[in-house]
């Protein structure tokens, strides 16, 4: 049968997907303690229960709650790591757990104070807190063992998991204070001066710490998100328009209703739903729907190819209005006067989050309750939506956020949440799965911006660089995400613009943000724009070398003659590849960043096929200094992971649009680097543990473009790349021009 549509109950405005809800505060709990493998005995009601974040139990363990959403990055063992080193607990007796639902309690104070991992922004944003809540913890335990022992609390001290009493040779172990021990009243407070000296550090710093998620993900025990399974649950799909921003208005589902197992067909505003008991019935009869879409949307309009050369041009423009996201002197006046002015162009199209799990959730709605089993990076956001489309309030939604097989900003939208509630609404008292096809992935995802960006830097008659002058053309990820934001900082998005400003020493440095709004939704992507704002900065430091005749080692250090961390990490990754060494054939390409409060220099080593363009990178050097070295094998291994990631998008990996629809739909399409291409990587960790920690999730991605870029122009005595990715059709194009 053929259904005239007219779904009018929720406006597109209550489906626009952002990580927004910032504020809510919500009191339902994640995943249970059983279900991460914590015996019984550590949840018991019996427990001690110091704080929100803390259980110990009679048998000694220690159950720690971990705030952030693990996507592969050891955040929760760093985390809690945190407050087990302050609290002497010991690691060996702790058991992780994932935090509930409740941003009140567990927010990310370096994120607004929601539940929302990103930004590299978890260990930053929780270091210092979780180590007064270390602290505090074992200053309570210190207080109860004081009442046990009958003997003043300045007396005692503590081993890992014991306090010891030593003029009497007593001691106590956190287990048995567990048992028999009361909690002081009122509870003692902890200030910085409570915090361990580093001389003290246990776990700190140190190597030997293993992640707590790598034996389930080794032995197949591990629960991600499309591997949750409920009782009496169901599977679902959705067949989303060709063109964002279209609705169905007409559906043909009698072929898709035939198919065995098929439950309901369910109009949605975006696309049409489809339930049933199985994966393959679904997607069966999602192939089988016949949908007449809307054609309003203004995205029909978009072709990415053409709006990249608009961007362009209006970067050139210097009559075009302008956000000023940064100004130190002037400018503008100083390149005017320049004896030289270097005015270049850098392009990077849109790219794909592309992760390994592709998006899912599982909801279950029960009158004005809802459950939501789901690989999420912002539970506070998740329970905000799924509110809004299930027609409650978030403190009656229930967030169980499971392992993320990947995340890079992807998992921190909700549209894959809405999809799972909005279907489960419609049967309601059961649970219903939603799984996207990778295709679904690929066409529907939320893209870094397409960019272009228009550098002018003045030097004068001495090759000094006197003025700097950097435009972005993008659109805008806030006005989408967090309009209220954007708005308050006149339409600045300092997302997009990221990575912008550097600790170069430029007296004139001026930063303009132009928006263009072509109706596309764009979103966080790993890195986001520093993944290409460092592309231009770093290429045009090596242009502006070229240009003096220096070396661009050399004129990296002279740039940040003052800034010793800087200059140590360059110097050490330049040791490291033997930067002077003639190599046959190949050539190395530098380049250096401080973003995310880390500093990161990388040397690429690659080799170009003249005939077929094609780039191989060989080897990639990698020196980082992050400030406080949390734990440092999961550092070097971030770092792999980012060099990896920006080696591939800066070589292969694009994301073409014509009329609105997007022609890459797989990985046959969508190009990412295979394991046969992956370049030898070497990282040296170079602590600075008196300096701010910075964050180390998208570190390693930002400097290793601009390198292999860099190498290209030594190897071939100048020939620039200025447009990611480096596909051989461009880079043969650049060594014909």
């Amino acid at each position: 049968m053929t259904l005239q549509l007219r779904v009018d109950a929720l406006s597109r405005r209550s489906f626009l997907v952002t990580v927004g809800g910032v504020g809510i505060a919500v009191t339902f709990g994640g995943l249970s303690e059983e279900a991460w493998g914590v015996p019984a005995a550590a949840s018991a009601a019996g427990d001690y229960r110091p704080n929100a974040w803390v259980a110990i139990a009679g048998d000694g363990t220690v159950t720690i709650r971990s705030p952030a959403s693990e996507m592969g990055q050891g955040i929760m063992t760093t985390l809690p790591l945190l407050i087990a080193e302050d609290m002497d607990a010991d690691w060996d007796r702790v058991r992780i757990v994932q935090a509930p639902s409740d941003a009140e309690t567990y927010g990310n104070p370096g994120f607004y104070g929601i539940q929302l991992t990103g930004g590299s922004e978890s260990t930053r944003g929780y270091y210092e807190m979780l180590r007064l809540i270390g602290a505090q913890t074992r200053k309570i335990i210190l207080a109860s063992a004081a009442g046990m022992l009958n003997v003043p609390v300045g007396e005692l001290t503590t081993e890992p998991s014991r306090v010891v009493h030593a003029p009497s040779g007593r001691s106590l172990g956190y287990g048995e204070i567990a048992e028999a021990g009361a909690l002081p009243d009122p509870l003692p407070q902890a200030t910085v001066a409570d915090l361990k000296p580093r001389e003290q550090w246990r776990y700190i710093g140190n190597p030997r710490i293993s992640r707590v998620d790598i034996a389930s993900k080794v032995d197949g025990t591990a629960i991600y998100g499309i591997d949750v399974q409920r009782p009496d649950m169901l599977y679902g799909a959705v067949l989303r328009a060709p063109v964002q921003g279209e609705r169905p208005e007409a559906i043909d589902d009698a072929a898709a209703q035939g198919v065995p197992g098929i439950l309901r067909i369910v109009p949605l505003p975006y696309g049409v739903g489809i339930i049933g008991k199985t994966v393959e019935a679904t997607k069966r009869a999602k192939d089988l729907l016949d949908v007449t879409w809307s054609t309003s949307s203004r995205v029909r309009r978009y072709t990415s190819d053409r709006l990249l050369d608009e961007y362009r041009t209006v970067g050139r423009d210097f009559a075009q209005a302008v956000v000023t996201a940064h100004a130190v002197g002037d400018a503008p006046a100083a390149i005017s006067g320049a004896a030289t002015i270097i005015a270049v162009d850098y392009m990077s199209d849109h790219v794909c989050h592309a992760t390994m799990e592709s998006m899912n959730a599982t909801a279950l709605v029960t009158g004005d309750r809802v459950e939501i089993w789901a690989p999420t990076q912002g539970p506070t956001g998740t329970q905000g939506f799924a509110a809004e489309v299930a027609g409650t309030t978030p403190d009656k939604v229930k967030v169980n956020t499971t392992l993320l097989g990947g995340g890079f900003g992807r998992k921190a939208e909700a549209d894959f949440i809405v999809d799972a509630v909005s279907l489960a609404k419609a049967v309601e008292g059961r649970p219903v799965k939603v799984i996207w096809s990778r295709e679904d992935d690929v066409r529907h995802d939320k893209y870094r911006p397409l960019a272009a960006q228009h550098l002018q830097v003045g030097l004068d008659a001495g090759g000094t660089i006197v003025g700097w002058r950097h435009r972005i053309v993008a659109d805008s990820i806030f006005a989408r995400t967090l309009p209220r934001l954007f708005e308050s900082e006149g339409g600045h998005d300092d997302v997009v613009t990221e990575g912008a400003q550097f600790n170069y020493a430029v007296p004139g440095h001026r930063i303009e943000y132009i928006r263009q709004d072509n109706g596309l939704d764009v979103g966080f992507w790993f890195a986001v724009g520093v993944g290409y704002t460092r592309f231009a900065i770093e290429c045009v430091v090596d242009e502006i070398a070229a240009a003096r005749g220096a070396d661009p080692l050399a004129l990296r250090l002279e740039l940040l003659k003052d800034q010793p961390r800087a200059r140590r990490v360059i110097e050490t990754a330049a040791q490291m590849a033997e930067w002077d060494r003639p190599r046959n054939g190949r050539a190395l390409g530098l380049a250096y960043s401080d973003a995310f409060g880390s500093h990161c220099a990388q040397i690429a080593e690659v080799s170009l096929n003249r005939q077929s363009g094609e780039i191989r990178v060989h080897t990639v050097w990698c020196a980082v200094d992050p400030g406080v070295a949390v734990q440092p094998r999961n550092i070097e291994a971030m770092m792999i992971v980012g060099i990896t990631n920006g080696a591939s998008h800066a070589l292969f990996e694009q994301i073409t649009i014509i009329d609105g629809e997007v022609q890459e739909s797989n990985f046959d399409t969508y190009r990412v680097m295979r394991m046969s291409e992956a370049p030898d990587i070497k990282v040296a960790i170079l602590p600075t543990p008196e300096a701010p920690i910075g964050g180390i999730g998208q570190a390693g991605l930002p400097p290793i473009g601009p390198a292999i870029a860099n190498a290209v122009a030594r190897l071939t005595g100048g020939v620039r790349l200025r447009h990611y990715p480096f596909l051989p059709q461009r880079v043969l194009q650049a060594l014909n021009a």
